[in-house]
């Protein structure tokens, strides 16, 4: 009877477990970083840190603007320089730099200041969410949903969809870091805008993912803005 009961009471867990997943909102860290960057691997080894925890959402955006110097960035994309440089222009700034990590898409920090990462991402994580959102994989799609909280200013959300692999080491052979072997966490490999919301409404949204890579949903005011909200889909 006991070992019928336990079974029964895992089943039920493991249930509830999938209904869950994808459903934990978590901070949004973007590292934007280079492999030509002589100052990013102490930036990368933090990000490393972060991918590893549930509360926040770490990725690792590496940008081309280094190129130049000797070493081509194997993971580097000018998407991902445009994306720093749109941020750049909203705060009002002239310039970008790396490494730099910008936390849900408004707090912008030099990438090895760790304390200071820290002490943002706790700031936000005591506010409430401003956006409740849940993704879940059905297949080659995944299902979102989302909704504003009673409020919250509503207007013209963006919804991104991310994917990334989860480590990978690189042997640089020229460049600032030339000789160094150096481990990447939460590499993307594709960041793209896959729907607009008007947040006066509820979100249903379905958008077409295969399953491999990990990947994460963010939604962001639009003209990159401050995120919302970000889940991680497992």
């Amino acid at each position: 009877m006991w070992r019928s009961l336990a079974l029964t009471v895992m089943f039920l867990a493991g249930l509830t477990a999938h209904a869950n997943a994808g459903s934990t909102q978590a901070i949004v860290v973007e590292l934007y970083t280079s492999q030509g960057c002589s100052s990013c691997p102490p930036a990368d080894k933090y990000l490393t840190e972060l991918a590893a925890r549930d509360d926040v959402i770490a990725l690792g955006l590496h940008v081309d603007y280094w190129d130049y110097i000797g070493w081509k960035d194997v993971f580097g994309a000018p998407a991902y320089a445009e994306r720093q440089r749109a941020y750049a222009h909203v705060a009002g700034r002239r310039s970008v730099y790396t490494p730099q990590m910008i936390i849900q898409g408004n707090e912008h920090v030099v990438g090895n200041h760790a304390q200071d990462v820290n002490k943002l991402i706790r700031r936000y994580q005591t506010a409430k969410p401003p956006v409740t959102l849940a993704a879940q994989r059905d297949g080659r799609k995944l299902l979102v949903t989302a909704q504003a909280q009673e409020g919250v200013k509503t207007g013209e959300a963006t919804v991104l969809l991310v994917r990334y692999v989860p480590s990978e080491t690189t042997r640089i052979k020229r460049g600032e870091n030339t000789g160094k072997s150096i481990a990447y966490a939460n590499i993307v490999h594709e960041l793209k805008v896959v729907g607009k919301w008007n947040m006066h409404k509820p979100l249903s949204l379905s958008v077409r993912s295969a399953p491999d890579m990990k990947s994460a949903v963010i939604i962001q005011r639009a003209g990159f803005g401050p995120i919302l909200a970000g889940v991680r889909v497992d």
